[in-house]
């Protein structure tokens, strides 16, 4: 009887652990458009499935509907002996081995597909019967219809193993796909996204027992506005292999935007997507745990953007939508910074992808899971290690945006990537997305609210704040000795580099007041912008002197114009008009 109790105990304990972990645990490596594909543990599926996921996102912008022939629709799309095919024939070789890889490791694989995106020659030859009145390929189009459903006919005999497809509407790159062109599909609005949802449905889900994650991000309200989410998604019925894919914000990776209210609401399946090489943070050059805020709700979320309803992953751990979480592990966003360790990438996905399994773990206690696993066994070590990663949420948001003041969701993009914006205007076309002009409407607003100067001291917390990372990094041991340096190095590297950035707000805001006043603090901005040089000169001798730092921000604004990704303006050029100023009053 002792003995049929205690199997009756265990096998309702299996029952309820089960019920705790997500059906879907997926990762993807975000590889730069247009560049080498990034070198890293993620994209091994074996170590996926080490680590607990139980599905990988193939994402490296050659997308799998790229490498079919369109025989069927017409032999001359891609002809017999031709380049463009050979390109084809090489790029399908490339699916199986993946696909083949995933699945010898027991996990699933789905492709990152952007849609549209067609053969260059296909357009030309049907251009009439599928592009609008302005030239793009629209779903309005019976033919773009037609061809779509040849397509994922094409694409699933071709490699019928694939598991199903990620797919992306509102962004469109094809830096990987030579012989391909495409758009946004989303022509008109909510009736775009209900017809190619339907159509997916229709032909992956229901003919061919193919999982779909519609991804919400896209222009024009579909991943931000509850409103319009369910406008679309309540049009479209239920199926088990239908799932709408989600960032945990609304908007992109950014702190200080809030939770997304889409969310937990309507009726379908949704998965959470959450990154972890922030690109917008030091993209793990540097300390940057975000993993409690997501779990428990970030700091701002508290204090200057109090959030309404839902404001972390735990408030919807128990809502049946909530099917799974997809972690960025490597990538977003452009260019470097280039880590040379993934050590703090690994951290955020460790903790994302084990509470993903058990949900009724809290976050701390996977934390120090990730500890256990990293031999990080003293508690003088365990308490140093645990207070640098919660200094490094708080340091992060104070140097980038603030801890204590408005910060409008625009100005965010004043840093992005390797990249410091300064306080000029834009001047260039709003299709280049540059990141300058940005900052000077922050100043603009700060100083019109008297806050300049405050929000110039909070710049000057951020680098206290990182001083004190540094100072536990010292205290950290562990077994791992590249681990270890590397934790003090990449330390010493969110220090300097928000040393910058507080001189260059302080040298840039002492000239926007002397801009405005026609007075300028001579003394003050000399002894800022000396400051500011030797911090540079410390960040390049950091570099220089270790072989595992990373590579290092550059003081210009983003550009969206490959491959360099950046202009004139920025930090550099805002703190050299000063510099100039000072240099001509001597």
């Amino acid at each position: 009887m002792k003995k049929v109790l205690f199997l009756v105990v265990c096998l309702f304990s299996m029952v309820v652990a089960y019920s705790q972990s997500l059906p879907y645990i997926l990762d993807m490596v975000h590889n730069n458009p247009g560049e080498p594909l990034t070198e890293t543990a993620f994209n091994d599926p074996a170590y996926l499935k080490q680590k607990g996921y139980n599905g990988q996102v193939m994402n490296d912008f050659t997308f799998a509907h790229a490498a079919i022939t369109f025989d069927k629709l017409n032999p001359q799309i891609f002809p017999q002996g031709s380049k463009e095919r050979a390109w084809v024939m090489a790029a399908a070789d490339r699916v199986r081995k993946n696909i083949k890889a995933a699945h010898a490791a027991g996990i699933k694989v789905y492709y990152f597909t952007d849609l549209i995106v067609l053969p260059k020659k296909l357009v030309e030859l049907y251009h009439d019967d599928i592009c609008d009145a302005n030239g793009k390929i629209s779903f309005a189009r019976p033919k773009t219809i037609e061809i779509h459903k040849l397509m994922l006919d094409e694409l699933f005999k071709t490699f019928p193993d694939l598991d199903g497809l990620v797919i992306r509407t509102g962004e469109t790159y094809l830096n990987n796909v030579p012989y391909h062109t495409g758009n946004n599909p989303i022509t008109q609005g909510v009736a775009s996204h209900v017809t190619l949802i339907n159509l997916l449905r229709e032909e992956v889900c229901e003919k061919r027992n193919k999982t779909i994650f519609y991804r919400t991000w896209s222009f024009g309200g579909m991943h931000d506005s509850a409103d319009y989410y369910l406008a679309v998604t309540n049009q479209i019925t239920q199926h088990k292999n239908l799932i709408f894919s989600i960032k945990h914000t609304k908007g992109d990776y950014h702190r200080t935007y809030s939770f997304n209210p889409t969310l937990g609401i309507g009726k379908h399946q949704q998965i959470i997507e959450v990154e972890c090489q922030r690109e917008y943070e030091g993209k793990g050059a540097h300390p940057d745990y975000v993993m409690e805020g997501v779990i428990n709700g970030f700091e701002e979320y508290f204090t200057t953007n109090i959030q309404k309803g839902n404001k972390s992953l735990n408030d919807l751990k128990n809502n049946p939508n909530i099917v799974g979480v997809w972690s960025w592990s490597r990538g977003g966003g452009w260019v470097g910074p280039y880590i040379t360790n993934e050590f703090w990438c690994k951290l955020n996905a460790f903790v994302i992808s084990k509470w993903g399994a058990d949900r009724n773990r809290t976050e701390e206690s996977v934390f120090n899971s990730f500890m256990d696993d990293n031999g990080i066994t003293k508690p003088t070590s365990r308490a140093a290690f645990r207070e640098l990663c919660l200094l490094s949420a708080k340091a992060v948001l104070r140097g980038h945006e603030s801890g204590k003041y408005y910060f409008d969701k625009d100005w965010v993009w004043w840093m992005r990537d390797e990249f410091l914006g300064g306080i000029d205007t834009a001047n260039l076309p709003q299709k280049m997305f540059p990141s300058e002009g940005f900052l000077l409407q922050a100043y603009d607003w700060y100083y019109k609210n008297g806050l300049l100067d405050k929000v110039i001291e909070e710049k000057q917390e951020a680098v206290v704040l990182w001083k004190k990372i540094v100072a536990l990094s010292n205290k950290i041991e562990m077994p791992n000795k590249a681990d270890k340096d590397y934790i003090k190095v990449s330390s010493k590297y969110g220090l300097l580099l928000h040393a910058i950035i507080a001189d260059g707000w302080k040298i840039m805001a002492l000239g926007y007041k002397g801009d405005k006043t026609g007075t300028y603090d001579k003394t003050q901005l000399a002894a800022t912008i000396k400051k500011y040089d030797e911090d540079w000169a410390k960040y390049n001798q950091l570099k220089a002197a270790n072989p595992s730092c990373d590579t290092l921000y550059r003081p210009y604004s983003f550009i969206y114009v490959a491959p360099t990704f950046y202009g004139k303006q920025g930090m550099a050029a805002s703190v050299d008009k000063y510099r100039a100023l000072i240099e001509e009053k001597k």
